[in-house]
């Protein structure tokens, strides 16, 4: 048992319900920065699939071909497509799903109690980012990991952005997946598990005011390049995702477009008005195959979801 005080003697109090494991000091004074400090600090949680390593073990053991996946930015987009696509799996995977809809994430606890955990958080705070797996226990098993999160940032040509616009892009983008895939590693080796990360055509070709994108999808290729180079036991794969109506795109069209060039404005506006945009399903059940059961000679490589290679992943 823990005990703090903030002027008055606080009391730690364990609770456990089903899976979930909390402390928290429980009388101390709201007025205190203190007390908000502890609170934050002892309010812990630790969460196993069916409430239990027991029945983790037990659900493994009964169905040996699922695999344990944390998928991020899960609750929008190509996120939600590949958390769909793998919890309708008759393999009965096993999901750790991060994203910003509340609403969204208890819909799948509620639906998949026993093969779901969740958790809400803004991945720009590197503290959230490396408590993810932290307040978890796998057994010691991640068999996949798919990083799916990103922004546009603010979408500012070069001679008008300021560093902290570019700082925040790249924190999200980039450092998040730098700092969840450390602490995946241990889980993924003895897994030979999956990495796969949701990249985009900017990586390669420029559009005014993307600057800051651009440079973080090529550097999400160039980790899954240094991620194959240090680590033979994971399968790392960066995944160009197409032209998908999702959120983004309605960014891009409502909010950016006045400081795109006239040629760039023209190819989004008309993609979504003529029908062209992908739906997430396409590219996502592509990248929650690969999550499952990706070769490793594909590993390193930046690949579109319809690219020949992947043929074996696409849906019909």
């Amino acid at each position: 048992m823990i005990s703090c005080s903030a002027g008055k003697t606080s009391v730690v109090r364990d609770i456990l319900s089903r899976s979930f494991v909390y402390y928290s000091c429980t009388t101390l004074s709201s007025q205190s920065s203190i007390a908000a400090k502890f609170l934050s600090t002892f309010s812990i949680m630790s969460k196993s699939f069916g409430g239990s390593l027991e029945a983790t073990a037990k659900h493994r053991s009964q169905y040996p071909e699922s695999r344990t996946v944390l998928v991020t930015g899960a609750t929008a987009g190509i996120g939600l497509a590949v958390a769909n696509h793998l919890l309708k799996s008759d393999k009965q995977h096993l999901l750790i799903l991060t994203g910003r809809q509340s609403d969204v994430l208890e819909r799948f606890k509620s639906q998949f109690p026993d093969r779901v955990l969740t958790s809400k958080g803004d991945m720009s705070d590197l503290t959230y980012v490396k408590s993810i797996l932290q307040n978890v226990d796998l057994g010691g098993k991640l068999d996949g990991l798919v990083l799916n999160h990103g922004t546009l940032g603010e979408c500012q040509r070069i001679g008008d952005v300021e560093a902290e616009d570019w700082d925040r892009t790249f924190t999200i983008n980039v450092t998040s997946l730098v700092v969840l895939t450390r602490a995946a590693l241990p889980l993924l080796r003895p897994a030979k598990g999956k990495i796969v990360i949701t990249s985009s055509g900017a990586a390669t070709g420029a559009y005014s005011s993307w600057g800051a994108y651009g440079a973080t999808k090529a550097a999400v290729n160039h980790l899954a390049m240094t991620l194959t180079s240090e680590e033979p036991d994971v399968t790392s794969i960066s995944i160009r995702p197409g032209v998908v109506d999702t959120a983004m795109q309605g960014d891009i069209r409502d909010k950016y477009l006045k400081n795109m060039d006239p040629k760039d404005q023209q190819k989004f506006v008309s993609a979504k008005r003529d029908g062209k945009l992908l739906p997430p399903e396409k590219p996502g059940h592509v990248i929650a195959e690969l999550v499952i059961g990706a070769p490793h000679e594909l590993s390193g490589q930046f690949l579109s979801w319809d690219d020949p290679k992947l043929e074996t992943f696409q849906s019909e």
